[in-house]
């Protein structure tokens, strides 16, 4: 399973493309928890991610709130909606100093007519995109609760943990239990219980906006994968 798309949109590009895009854009700096782009706010520019890593988040009208995605250096955010002209579809949050290229949307557009080899790398991430989230949505079908919460604990850990100064991986994404819950199809309680179950079994530790997963294997046997 792949919890992000991982090949960047910029490493994508030709050097070529890839300088004129980056020629379109105006750098700017976002510190920590800073929202980069908003759910349902109309689209006036797409952010190139130089350093630093966000989360994609989306919110239902009663509050439910989901994890989509973890975007980080060379990806592209804000694409959908300025080629479609909608307002956007999730919030981009910075998990920690985040550095990015702000390109307008009308600039961004002229530049997709202009060179079609952006355009035709823009469709492929797109598409690629649209995959992995079909395949995890397939994937997660076919598991309760714990073992898609185990599933999810394991990409993080893959993508995105360090090792702690103690024992286990600190997963660095900063991820609220509401978060975990949207990722998984459950409810905030029904994973509040699980963390709860898997502290006591000595599996993860979890502290204010952090967990650290101290028995990988034991996710793994909970995820029936051998995660790799």
């Amino acid at each position: 399973m792949e919890f992000e798309d991982r090949v960047p949109f910029v490493v994508r590009l030709e050097s070529e493309d890839r300088q004129a895009l980056f020629a379109r854009g105006t750098r700017l700096v976002f510190p920590v928890r800073q929202v980069l782009l908003r759910q349902h706010e109309p689209s006036a520019h797409v952010l190139i991610l130089l350093s630093g890593w966000t989360k994609v988040t989306s919110a239902a009208a009663n509050g439910y709130e989901a994890l989509l995605a973890l975007r980080g250096p060379g990806d592209i955010i804000g694409d959908g909606a300025a080629v479609s002209g909608r307002h956007r579809s999730a919030t981009v949050t910075a998990l920690g100093q985040v550095e990015a290229l702000a390109v307008e949307t009308e600039q961004f557009n002229a530049l997709l007519d202009e060179r079609p080899g952006i355009t035709k790398k823009l469709l492929a991430l797109t598409a690629d995109r649209t995959r992995d989230s079909d395949r995890r949505r397939v994937q997660y079908a076919a598991m309760n609760v714990q073992e898609r919460l185990a599933l999810l604990l394991l990409e993080l850990m893959r993508g995105h943990g360090r090792d702690s100064q103690e024992e286990g991986v600190r997963l660095t994404p900063g991820l609220t239990q509401s978060e975990l819950a949207g990722s998984v199809g459950a409810s905030r309680e029904a994973v509040a219980r699980l963390l709860k179950d898997l502290r006591e079994r000595g599996i993860v530790r979890t502290e204010r906006r952090s967990l650290v997963v101290i028995r990988p294997e034991a996710l793994r046997r909970m995820a029936r994968h051998d995660v790799r």
